[in-house]
């Protein structure tokens, strides 16, 4: 009886051990529970985003060319004027006595060229008088009647006459000079007068009102330019000033269209199209800080139609469409991942070994000193397929644009493939060649 119940107790073990084996080894070969969705064609859009403000295409910054009190206001912020519609005044007193002092000062240089004129007519007479006299007296000393003394005297009163002509005709040319010259004074303070009174260069809306009446208007100079009084947008043509990330900005094409929401106007979308591109960028590495910051560069986006709620300043979004694909083959972008694979001389892959116990998750066909002469490894993307007996092949593939949600694939699957798509420490855990329990299918 004892040995009997020995052999039965041993046999109970052994049995006990085999359904336990059994039960491991099926789990082990079931494998980690994932998601996968079936590769199908989808129409694909590939966008980039980027934040920006509103601004009219075309705005005036409304300056005082001269300096004054502003006694005269016609404007509020928001108001809406017309190109020519009086906008300020500034104080004209002080122009208008330059104006009377210049107006008088040309009225004197014209008198004072009057009388170099008169003087330039007596001395051309005297010159005539001096020239007839020493014809007579050269007459007469070749006839032997003149004296010598005369005859010089004569000669010297001519040379003294077609001088002081010389001097007149000199003074009439610095009085008129002198009247050219005073009036352009006096047109440039005719200008001046002109200008205290300002009106609107375009239609549009008074986005800025900087001054009051009472307070000065200063005329810039070097380094110190003049105070902006109004600021005028022609909000007839609208665009927005977006920031673009660098590593979008090569996808970012002249003429692109895009959707614009602004912040102030949450529920409408409106439509766009690139219209400029900033070679610069904005933002660059700071000196004062190893800390890199984001690059971005401008990207100009021009409206379509008139929006009559809007203001420049007003914070926005735009969604470019960079480029679009119909009926593409696409891939979820969390069913990609990225594996080291070794490849041959001919550029082909090697087949990695069978998942094993301690192997780290990816590690390719040979480790890097095992590598064959012409072999070199190199991180590949791809994403994990299920096959019929359900494991993960991982399958390289090539993509093409990203949309919202999916790649699109230009080799490597095929409509129907099961590609596994999470959990995505599973997807980081796989091997190729793993059994995968597949838990449902995306549609």
């Amino acid at each position: 009886m004892t040995r009997k119940k020995v052999l039965i107790g041993v046999g109970l073990v052994a049995l006990i051990g085999a359904i336990v084996w059994a039960n491991f080894a099926f789990k082990k070969q079931e494998g980690p529970t994932v998601t996968v969705e079936s590769i199908k064609k989808r129409n694909l859009e590939a966008v980039v985003s980027a934040s920006g403000t509103i601004r009219a295409r075309r705005t005036v910054n409304i300056t005082s060319e001269v300096s004054g009190k502003v006694v005269r206001l016609a404007v509020e912020e928001g108001d809406r004027v017309k190109t020519g519609q009086f906008l300020l005044q500034i104080d004209p007193r002080a122009v208008r006595s330059r104006l009377q002092i210049s107006e008088a000062t040309l009225e004197q240089q014209r008198i004072a060229l009057q009388q170099a004129r008169v003087a330039l007519a007596n001395a051309k007479v005297n010159q005539k008088l001096a020239d007839d006299d020493l014809a007579r007296q050269q007459k007469l000393d070749k006839d032997q009647l003149a004296t010598k003394q005369a005859l010089e005297q004569a000669v010297d009163n001519a040379t003294l006459r077609r001088g002081e002509v010389r001097t007149a005709e000199q003074a009439v040319a610095a009085a008129e000079q002198r009247i050219r010259s005073q009036q352009a004074d006096l047109e440039s303070v005719q200008h001046d007068l002109s200008r205290v009174t300002i009106e609107s260069p375009i239609d549009g809306i008074v986005t800025k009102r900087n001054v009051e009446e009472g307070e000065q208007a200063v005329v810039g100079f070097t380094n110190n330019p003049s105070v902006v009084l109004l600021t005028i947008s022609d909000m007839s043509i609208i665009e927005a000033e977006i920031e673009v990330d660098e590593t979008d900005i090569p996808s970012v094409k002249l003429g692109q269209t895009a959707a614009v929401t602004i912040d102030a106007l949450p529920d409408r979308t409106f439509t766009a199209k690139v219209t400029e591109i900033g070679n610069s960028p904005i933002n660059a590495t700071t000196s004062s800080s190893a800390v890199r910051q984001a690059t971005t560069f401008k990207v100009v986006v021009t409206l379509d139609g008139q929006i009559p709620d809007v203001r420049p300043g007003f914070t926005c979004t735009a969604d470019i469409t960079t480029a679009t694909r119909q009926d593409a083959v696409s891939v979820p972008i969390q069913a990609l991942t990225v594996r080291e694979l070794t490849y041959d001389a001919s550029g082909k892959v090697v087949p990695a070994p069978k998942p094993g116990k301690g192997r780290r998750p990816g590690a390719g066909a040979v480790e890097a000193a095992e590598l064959k002469p012409g072999y070199k490894k190199k991180e590949t993307e791809g994403v994990f397929v299920v096959d019929k007996e359900n494991r993960a092949q991982f399958v390289p593939v090539k993509t093409g644009i990203a949309g919202d949600k999916y790649f699109e694939v230009l080799g490597g699957l095929t409509p129907g493939d099961r590609v596994i798509t999470g959990p995505y420490a599973s997807v980081r855990a796989l091997d190729d060649g793993s059994p995968v329990k597949v838990e449902s299918a995306g549609k």
